[in-house]
């Protein structure tokens, strides 16, 4: 038995579909939501600048003492993870593998299609994965980097979101996979949009769920599931309103412990990277 928060970050606001799993999944457990609005994009820095910046945000969950950190960032964790787990004393779980995991699992899966941010694409950090855990898969990548901006302006469920959607989507038209995995955190709260571009036929899918199973499993190995809690942080580098309509719009449990809060966050962990 653990009482310890889980801490849970992200760039933006996409993080919050991994915690409305961990919610669902775990619903014992309390959470620290961490979203770096203030450094928004990440998906269009360089590798070192996200480094910089998750360690920063890692360094402050482990000073809140939290259990166990999931980087609930695509391009946080191709760009970041081995850095957080070597540089953190906790377990840290990224959304890579579950994801890549979550679409091997699917049937058919001999075309695989990933959307994400342009800092993943361009890392291919879902190909190489995929082809290590399936060499024989053909994958078809596509940068949607716009569709991060339509979730972080509240703009799901409208005309501009679909029409963004269509245009992001446009080369899977002409080159039809068999599953899509959706390589941005962000990217599930555009999933009625994407299926309707797409169609039935094409399954989606969320690493959310497979990250959560991971998160479970580890809490579990370790004897560190909370009987009761469900307190709920949420944090921002940027406007707290931003992230309190986020929260409303995107989260069917908010617990009556919520608190939100605007972080300026220390400068040690970019210290400890430097030095």
């Amino acid at each position: 038995m653990d009482k310890r928060p889980i801490g849970v970050m992200d760039s933006g606001l996409g993080g919050l579909s991994v915690a409305r799993v961990l919610q669902e999944r775990l619903p014992n457990e309390s959470i620290i939501f961490v979203g770096d609005q203030g450094h928004f994009p990440y998906g269009t820095k360089s590798a070192a600048e996200v480094r910089r910046l998750a360690l920063r945000i890692g360094h402050f969950l482990v000073a809140q003492d939290v259990k166990l950190m999931v980087v609930a960032c695509n391009t946080a964790t191709a760009a970041a993870l081995p850095a957080l787990q070597a540089a953190l004393p906790i377990p840290v779980i990224g959304v890579i593998k579950p994801g890549v995991k979550a679409a091997l699992a699917e049937e058919p899966h001999a075309v695989i299609g990933v959307i994400a941010t342009t800092a993943t694409t361009k890392a291919q950090a879902y190909e190489h994965e995929l082809h290590r855990q399936a060499p024989e898969v053909r994958v078809q990548a596509q940068a949607a980097q716009a569709l991060v901006s339509v979730v972080e302006h509240h703009q799901t469920g409208t005309a501009a979101a679909q029409a963004a959607v269509n245009a992001a989507l446009a080369p899977y038209q002409t080159q039809p996979v068999d599953a899509l995995i959706l390589g941005c955190t962000h990217f599930p709260f555009l999933a009625p949009e994407i299926r309707r571009c797409l169609g039935s036929a094409v399954r989606l899918v969320d690493p959310a769920a497979e990250t959560v199973a991971a998160v479970a499993n580890e809490l579990t190995v370790h004897d560190q599931l909370n009987p009761a809690g469900g307190a709920l942080r949420l944090c921002t580098t940027g406007q707290l309103s931003d992230l309190q309509e986020g929260a409303k719009q995107w989260l069917p449990l908010l617990p009556a412990a919520t608190t939100y809060e605007t972080l300026t966050l220390p400068m040690e962990a970019d210290q400890a990277e430097r030095g």
